[in-house]
């Protein structure tokens, strides 16, 4: 009975937080200004994160708690508040070509439907969940990958670098 109440509330929680990424999501395209984008956008990470906080997969919800809202957010921001771009409403970003968007995104949406129906299929997850630990997860993100990611963390220093250059006044 306690395993029963348990998903119950797992499935509540997960209803109240991807309600809440959608929400942001939405917002994050909405929006005209940017900064605000980037607050919303921080919102639909952190809602990641407790996606992966109710899967009980910890060290993962604390990566993507440093990794991209963290790192990747902070830059998004220095980036902007160094390259001297108006903070505010810009009007005049908008095109004529905003309305081919929704066709466009419901066609994306359905190839990634039919992709991902199409490769699972009548696949079902296994009845007992195989935990994993800790030094396993960071061996499979960091084992074959540990190379690109110390090239994406020199790549982002030097954009920081640039930014400042960029923005100094002489």
């Amino acid at each position: 009975m306690i395993a029963v109440e348990l998903l119950a509330a797992q499935n509540i929680g997960f209803a109240v937080i991807s309600l809440l990424m959608i929400v942001a999501a939405l917002r994050v395209v909405t929006t005209s200004n940017v900064v605000h984008a980037a607050l919303w956008l921080v919102v639909v990470l952190s809602g990641a994160a407790a996606q992966y906080v109710l899967l009980a997969a910890e060290f993962v919800a604390v990566t993507q708690v440093l990794v991209y809202i963290g790192a990747v957010m902070v830059l998004f921001l220095f980036g902007t508040m160094l390259t001297r771009a108006r903070i505010g409403t810009e009007r005049d970003l908008n095109n004529s070509y905003r309305l081919l968007g929704i066709p466009v995104a419901g066609l994306l949406f359905a190839a990634m439907a039919i992709a991902i129906v199409s490769s699972f299929g009548d696949e079902e997850l296994p009845s007992e969940p195989r935990l994993i630990g800790v030094p396993e997860i960071s061996d499979q993100i960091f084992g074959p990958y540990l190379l690109p990611f110390w090239a994406l963390s020199f790549v982002l220093l030097a954009a920081i670098i640039g930014a400042i250059v960029l923005a100094r006044k002489d």
